[in-house]
């Protein structure tokens, strides 16, 4: 996978991507992170990408030059599979999609900042919009690192252990199940029997009776979906 983020703060997003799983998975050459500063693209003496809104109000706006040709230009060096904006006003991100889009080869991801992007951007270029909650904030770098995030560890070879993010939270609309490590007790709080049984079958029977009542408990309408 490979993905290219259009930003006016290169510098905030890069870190997460230098450490931990994401880094492991650009060190394995299963995704290739690429950054592009738009101010890089700006055709003007202070390279300034935004502007006051038409008919006046508060809050300034993206103009479209820089990021219509820093878009066209990625276009024209390769095939994309969705250009991305992340918005408070887009889809809210779930497993189910990035389970979707983790399949995918070549994504741009275009970072909001301001008051957003003029709306033509959107018109022309934008496949898909993405919001990661139904809050704002300053910008929409932290929304494209989660976005990241979310589909790296899905990729076969990121993560150790495939499987576990199989059994992850919201996989098949469940919660994931209450989970321990050793001790076994500590300061008189046991775990329960069935984990020290050593029955599999019966393990799994329990955690799915975990899961299902911890989901009715916390979060009862992924299992109306």
């Amino acid at each position: 996978m490979r993905v290219d983020i259009i930003t006016v703060l290169p510098e905030l997003i890069r870190s997460p991507f230098e450490g931990s799983m994401m880094k492991r998975a650009i060190d394995k050459g299963l995704v290739e992170v690429h950054f592009h500063n738009l101010r890089d693209y700006s055709t003007n003496k202070q390279k300034s990408v935004d502007d006051y809104q038409f008919g006046g109000g508060a809050g300034m706006v993206m103009n479209i030059q820089p990021i219509d040709d820093c878009i066209t230009q990625l276009k024209s060096e390769r095939e994309y599979d969705e250009i991305i904006y992340m918005t408070p006003d887009g889809e809210t991100l779930n497993q189910k999609m990035a389970n979707s889009m983790s399949m995918l080869g070549n994504l741009i991801i275009l970072c909001g900042h301001y008051k957003g992007v003029d709306q033509r951007v959107r018109d022309m270029h934008i496949t898909k919009e993405i919001s990661i909650g139904d809050y704002v904030l300053s910008g929409g770098e932290l929304g494209a690192v989660i976005l990241c995030d979310a589909l790296f560890r899905l990729i076969p070879g990121v993560l150790s252990n495939e499987t576990s993010a199989l059994t992850d939270s919201f996989q098949d609309n469940l919660l994931s199940p209450p989970i321990y490590t050793r001790p076994a007790e500590y300061k008189g709080m046991k775990i329960p029997d069935i984990l020290l049984s050593g029955n599999f079958p019966e393990i799994e029977k329990w955690r799915e009776q975990k899961a299902y009542e911890h989901t009715m408990a916390r979060r009862p309408d992924l299992l109306e979906e």
